[in-house]
């Protein structure tokens, strides 16, 4: 039997609790990329160093096996920036990619301006705009609920971001929520679009033509969770993947999961499978076909008990061949017309903008996640 989900209003309980649990939301970041770190470096980062001539490292916020993000200070300005490193060991550098494609797509609207890159010392480094809570730090602080209104008000955003990396000829192919981040101050209500550490052109620089079709044996690039059922499949993304992976993450956020969220392979594989050098037993890649299969296997009740809308574009998005534009315009006509019917505006209050109840008793959260990472940490 499906589930009914419902808009909620500010008089919910939901609502009170969002509000009084994010009262103080934390600061936030792009995440760092997980690339294992096999290379130690000689030198550690501490407080009080300085990259590019200005900018000093401050408070750190994440940290993993894959590298580091602090918060930093433009010394000259004043100005808080996140300052993210990574081990200048490894032959290909995500974060050198990364600050390549950021510089190509800052100035658009939702894209955090770059300051500076390069490689300094034992890092290579990237400094750009220190921004406010992720979505899936957001989800999880409102009890892992977004009502219909602030899916809705992010779902017009979400579309314009990923519609924004399409148009410079960009597939993200790692949309998911953590990915997006809120602004700050005056931009608070600004959804920003992070983490272009998989991204990856979709049109032949030469040519400009659509990149050909090609399928292998690798199970997908970015996010099992959110991933499209293609990537599972092998197949080279594009940019009905990205609005696929949306699809999911509007689901997620009515919902509050996903039924595949909890899929892991076992450690070791049974006592049946024989394993050998020539067939070993790769637990990720076990995963990846584990949630593939649900997948395939929840797509007709997938949207059971939402609006119909969001069954239009998981459908769309599905339908959609290779190497097709997706009408951006009409996705975003789609759900206006659902808020138009739902009596809801387009008004930048979130779910998490509104005011905690007088008598509220919850603690604001007291750490920071770093999910590409999959550690929290706790602030001293």
């Amino acid at each position: 039997m499906c589930n009914t989900i419902r808009a909620q209003g500010p008089g919910s309980s939901l609502w009170k609790s969002c509000g009084d649990s994010i009262s103080q939301p934390p600061r936030r970041v792009c995440c760092v990329y997980y690339v294992p770190n096999k290379h130690p470096v000689s030198s550690p980062p501490t407080i009080m160093d300085f990259f590019g001539g200005k900018y000093r490292l401050a408070e750190e916020i994440a940290v993993g096996g894959c590298g580091q993000v602090f918060m930093g200070i433009h010394t000259v300005a004043g100005k808080e920036v996140a300052i993210k490193l990574e081990p200048a060991v490894a032959k290909h550098s995500p974060l050198k990619q990364e600050s390549k494609i950021y510089k190509t797509l800052m100035g658009g609207t939702g894209v955090p301006w770059i300051m500076w890159s390069g490689r300094q010392g034992d890092y290579n480094v990237m400094v750009i705009d220190l921004l406010g809570p992720s979505l899936e730090d957001l989800f999880k602080m409102c009890n892992r609920h977004f009502s219909l209104k602030t899916v809705l008000l992010l779902t017009d955003q979400l579309i314009s971001r990923i519609e924004f990396i399409h148009t410079h000829g960009f597939v993200h192919r790692d949309v998911k929520p953590a990915n997006f981040v809120m602004g700050t101050a005056k931009a608070a209500s600004m959804v920003n679009v992070i983490d272009f550490g998989l991204a990856k052109k979709f049109r032949d620089p030469r040519t400009l033509l659509h990149i050909p079709f090609k399928q292998d044996d690798y199970h997908g690039v970015g996010t099992s969770l959110f991933a499209a059922i293609n990537t599972h499949l092998g197949a080279e993304s594009s940019r009905r993947d990205d609005l696929e992976s949306l699809a999911y993450m509007l689901i997620y956020f009515l919902r509050g999961s996903l039924p595949w969220r909890k899929l892991r392979a076992p450690a070791a594989p049974p006592s049946s499978q024989v394993v050998s050098p020539s067939n070993p037993y790769n637990p990720v890649s076990v995963t990846w076909d584990l949630i593939r299969d649900a997948k395939l296997a929840a797509e007709p009740l997938l949207t059971c008990g939402l609006p119909p809308e969001f069954d239009v574009l998981y459908r769309y998005a599905r339908g959609l061949e290779f190497d097709d534009l997706p009408d951006y315009e009409g996705l975003r006509a789609l759900f206006r017309g659902l808020a138009e019917r739902m009596d809801i505006e387009y008004d930048g209050d979130f779910d998490w903008s509104v005011p905690p109840p007088k008598n509220a008793t919850h603690s604001s959260p007291k750490g920071r996640f770093c999910e590409a990472c999959h550690r929290r940490q706790t602030r001293r």
